[in-house]
């Protein structure tokens, strides 16, 4: 099993990355920690906790954290596409959730000590909770074995701005840090997530399912909704639970070459984009010494249906 904290902005690929993350056999899920992005911190963490507690998970900590971008900038958040409440108006906003005492940097601090060399953070968010525990102790990265990311656009076209994927472009100056620490980093982006998607006869299945599967299938009616605008079609993007997959091994990852990363942080029109040396593609993706981050290009196919039954399939 592998040993996951998930970092998440609990709106609707969230959820579906929680609740995968917490019914995979595959998956030591130690903890979430919550952060803003596509909805504010504390939506985040009531979302969250109430997922997990679906899906008979509710012992899993859920730790608060960082409520804005790490340069202090008013955050932005994604209502238009995940609701107000981050659930395509289907949370309980009064939902009382359970929350760890520690902080979301306290609580990844702990853990990486407890299972130093062992385990791997799954950022689906803004990369601030990260930026900020990196802050509070730089020798973070020499005890934990991955990072992985769902964030950048390489060749593909960014959502958030022409160029700039959304977790990236929330905030540059956490990804930056993020990315140039020194920790092994694979970046699952939009070049794959975009081309993973989830269908109506997906959603029919959930529905057709126990509560958790019912509610997955609600909530994926607004996000299909936001999609039309994008692909023409009621279909989504399977951007998060898609980068939980590739940390866990449920992802066939065809191509993902050990590339240099850099993040633009200036504040002309490519800020927040994601600037990967892929110039080996010509020559067979040779092998480039010093790198330390993977970027995923090519994916198999085959996740989304495991995912729709698992998520289906609970009680």
């Amino acid at each position: 099993m592998t040993k996951i904290v998930l970092d998440v902005d609990t709106g609707v690929d969230d959820a579906l990355a929680v609740m995968t993350a917490a019914l995979s056999p595959d998956v030591d899920l130690l903890a979430c920690t919550t952060t803003w992005g596509n909805i504010d911190v504390d939506q985040a963490a009531r979302n969250t906790h109430a997922v997990l507690r679906m899906v008979g998970a509710d012992d899993v900590p859920v730790a608060r954290g960082a409520e804005g971008p790490v340069d202090g900038t008013p955050p932005r958040f994604s209502g238009h596409v995940h609701g107000a409440d981050g659930q395509g108006g289907h949370a309980d906003t009064s939902y009382a959730p359970v929350l760890a005492e520690e902080s979301a940097v306290e609580l990844l601090l702990r853990l990486s000590h407890e299972h130093a060399g062992e385990l791997d953070i799954v950022a689906v968010g803004p990369l601030t909770n990260l930026a900020h525990a990196l802050e509070a102790d730089p020798s973070l990265p020499e005890r934990i074995r991955r990072v992985i990311i769902m964030g950048g656009a390489f060749l593909a076209p960014g959502n958030a701005t022409p160029s700039a994927e959304a977790n990236i472009a929330n905030d540059p100056e956490a990804a930056k840090r993020v990315i140039d620490a020194s920790w092994a980093c694979t970046l699952v982006g939009l070049d794959v997530t975009m081309r993973q998607m989830l269908t109506e006869e997906h959603r029919a299945r959930l529905a057709a399912g126990g509560e958790a599967g019912r509610y997955a299938a609600r909530i994926l009616d607004h996000y299909f909704e936001f999609y039309r605008g994008v692909t023409g079609e009621r279909c989504a993007a399977n951007h998060d639970a898609l980068a939980l997959g590739v940390a866990a091994g449920l992802v066939d990852v065809a191509l993902a070459p050990e590339v240099r990363v850099d993040v633009d942080t200036t504040r002309g029109p490519s800020r927040g984009s994601t600037v990967a040396d892929l110039r080996g593609m010509h020559r067979g993706w040779p092998a480039v010494e010093g790198t330390r981050h993977r970027v995923v290009l090519e994916v198999g196919a085959g996740f989304e249906d495991a995912m729709i039954d698992l998520i289906a399939g609970a009680a």
